[in-house]
């Protein structure tokens, strides 16, 4: 059956909480830094098509572009952090692994992101400008201005602008953390594309924040030469959205699809005592 009901979907997370917590370092770590790769091939893809677009079409576009370089990280069974913010959780609940090694998958995970995501950006902002010789055209334009978007105008706007893209990160990682789960509820590679492209979109197409999108965008946007510092990226958007990717994909995703999916518990099963006093009665 290519299609895994809410209880059997949950039973499948449950196995992947334990077999991620089971990873070791360095396994997390090369299947982190390949899920920034791809993450950052399937960001720049959706730059690249929505420039000069009108906004709302651009975003559409974007949209439904962006989700290949998801498809791909599950489809290949690599490790993203933001997906694994509600998976783990659910596995804690369920027993299948415990809260430190929670915290030793987000955090080698999270590095390892990091790593593919300056990488890959590293390689197109070479590309994009002949080696730092040349202009770095309308995509490096793009890349800036969401840079620009995602950083300078939060710290205009002070503790709002802080608040607003931790709650962006929320939003953001509802959407991205379902797809991590729904792309276990099928058993084909076309079900997984189609279920994880849903949520996927979504969170692209409405610009909300995502903490591995921004390792991306941010360090290609300063190497391209924006005016924003490290410290403005990392206060201003980083950790922030860290911290709101974590409540979205933990809390909102794999909590709440834990409570609402919780198998009932099997009646005891007694024994039938033999009923003293009673007589055989002959056929």
């Amino acid at each position: 059956m290519d299609y895994h009901p809410p209880l059997k979907l949950m039973e499948e997370v449950e196995a992947a909480s334990k077999k991620k917590a089971g990873l070791d370092v360095g396994t997390m770590l090369v299947k982190g830094f390949m899920s920034g790769a791809l993450l950052a091939y399937g960001t720049a893809l959706a730059f690249k098509v929505s420039a000069g677009l009108p906004e709302n079409v651009g975003a559409l576009v974007s949209g439904a572009v962006f989700p290949v370089g998801f498809a791909m990280i599950i489809l290949l069974g690599m490790e993203l952090a933001t997906g694994n913010f509600a998976v783990l959780p659910v596995g804690v609940l369920r027993g299948k692994t415990t809260l430190d090694k929670l915290f030793r998958n987000w955090t080698w995970v999270y590095i390892g992101n990091f790593f593919g995501c300056v990488f890959v950006g590293f390689l197109l902002a070479i590309a994009l400008t002949e080696a730092f010789v040349e202009g770095h055209g309308a995509l490096g334009e793009k890349i800036i201005a969401v840079a620009i978007s995602k950083t300078l105008v939060y710290e205009h706007a002070g503790a709002n602008g802080w608040v607003t893209a931790f709650v962006k990160g929320i939003l953001c990682n509802w959407m991205v953390a379902m797809g991590t789960i729904l792309g276990m509820i099928s058993t084909s590679a076309t079900g997984k594309v189609v279920a994880i492209w849903l949520p996927v979109s979504t969170f692209f197409a409405l610009a909300f924040e995502h903490s591995i999108v921004n390792m991306f965008v941010m360090p290609t946007a300063i190497l391209l030469g924006a005016d924003i510092t490290v410290g403005q990226w990392l206060f201003w958007n980083q950790i922030p959205v860290t911290l709101g990717n974590i409540v979205g994909g933990a809390v909102l995703t794999g909590l709440v699809l834990h409570y609402v999916n919780k198998s009932a518990p099997y009646p005891a099963v007694t024994e039938e005592k033999p009923v003293t006093g009673a007589t055989r009665t002959a056929p």
